[in-house]
């Protein structure tokens, strides 16, 4: 199985193929976007445009698609192209670099079947010590087959926390800083603000936008993704996407998350009455314990978007004090996100927030 075609995000490709062939294609880069706009499948495509001998001596602004380099880069089973992403390993602290790179060429196999569909990260898990040990100890090899290394590494923000191994963190910064020579890093991530400070500093970051109308119309002529549409019409599945392709096939964890974003924000704004407070305890409860992490912090990230449409709302309607008030709400849900990668108990954070909430939004 191929990788599905890359649709619109012309302007960047140009800029990145024109960055490469020049020879001023930053070595560690990250690219920022809605989720589902398309980062890693841009990324993976930069890595085959780089690994490309024709694309690289003739100056070309796609890859050939036609030599082995890119036969083997759109299967995504080229072996100098690496593919990290949140992902459950094997137990053990000690796993062997090699076992964790089994792990991830696995679950590549497993996106690849699925012609490269996948859900998003739900934050239950993360890029671990282990992964990123494996990361840096093949950036310093030499490249297998092609002339240069490329490592696309997918939601970055879910990146664990350096603290237990200082010595890959540091080790990682480091890599970032001064890749070995023809080594491309690609980082992708929907929240860069939950990237580690030192992270963003060491890396060029390409914003990518959501597709145009016309971009999404063409994706829709795929027939195998007319066929993830069910009984949704053409219509439906744009306004739904928002420019988003990945959206099309639909995320069980996503729906699951809005619901939950949308429980809380009714929560908050419950009267200051003893069945109110009652009703939020009772949300807060449903949280689960803090196993449930990662579906709480996709939560937070649907309770953001919604607070902001409502801001945007009552500004629009004249009720700027009002606007302003949940504007400022905001902040406590970004905390609250920062501190649910922690140990903490969603339970416990999601009471203290909707106490927060409701305070700032119920006058």
């Amino acid at each position: 199985m191929s990788l599905r075609p890359l649709h619109g995000h012309h302007a960047i490709r140009s800029r990145l193929a024109a960055a490469a062939a020049d020879g001023r294609l930053p070595a560690s880069l990250l690219f920022t976007g809605p989720r589902g706009v398309g980062k890693q499948r841009l990324a993976l495509w930069l890595g085959q445009l780089l690994l490309c001998e024709q694309a690289t001596r003739e100056r070309l602004p796609e890859p050939c698609g036609g030599c082995l380099h890119c036969r083997n880069a759109a299967r995504c089973a080229h072996p100098d192209l690496h593919w990290y992403f949140p992902l459950k390993l094997r137990k053990g602290s000690e796993t062997p670099p090699e076992e964790v790179a089994l792990d991830y060429a696995e679950a590549v196999r497993e996106r690849m079947d699925a012609q490269g569909v996948w859900g998003g990260s739900d934050g239950s898990v993360g890029i671990y010590i282990r992964a990123v040990n494996a990361l840096v100890l093949r950036a310093a090899m030499r490249p297998a087959m092609a002339a240069r290394a490329v490592f696309v590494v997918g939601d970055a923000e879910r990146m664990a926390s350096q603290e237990a191994s200082k010595e890959a963190a540091n080790a990682f910064l480091k890599l970032l800083e001064e890749p070995p020579p023809g080594t491309t890093l690609v980082l992708t991530s929907s929240e860069p603000g939950l990237l580690l400070p030192t992270i963003r500093s060491r890396v060029v970051t390409v914003r990518v936008p959501r597709l145009s109308r016309d971009d999404m119309e063409r994706f829709l002529d795929d027939p195998e993704v007319v066929r993830a549409l069910g009984k949704r019409s053409r219509e439906e599945a744009v306004q739904e996407a928002e420019g988003a392709p990945g959206r099309v096939f639909g995320d069980a964890a996503h729906e699951q998350a809005q619901a939950q974003g949308e429980r809380l924000l009714r929560a908050a704004l419950l009267p200051a009455s003893p069945d109110g407070t009652a009703a939020r305890v009772l949300v807060a409860a449903q949280q689960g314990g803090k196993g449930a992490r990662g579906g709480f912090s996709s939560a937070l990230d649907v309770l953001v978007r919604l607070l902001h449409d409502r801001a945007q709302q009552l500004a629009m309607a004249g009720e700027e004090g009002a606007a302003r008030r949940i504007a400022a709400s905001v902040l406590a849900v970004e905390e609250a996100k920062v501190r649910a990668h922690g140990n903490v108990n969603p339970q416990l954070l999601a009471s203290q927030l909707l106490v927060t909430l409701h305070r700032a939004l119920v006058p």
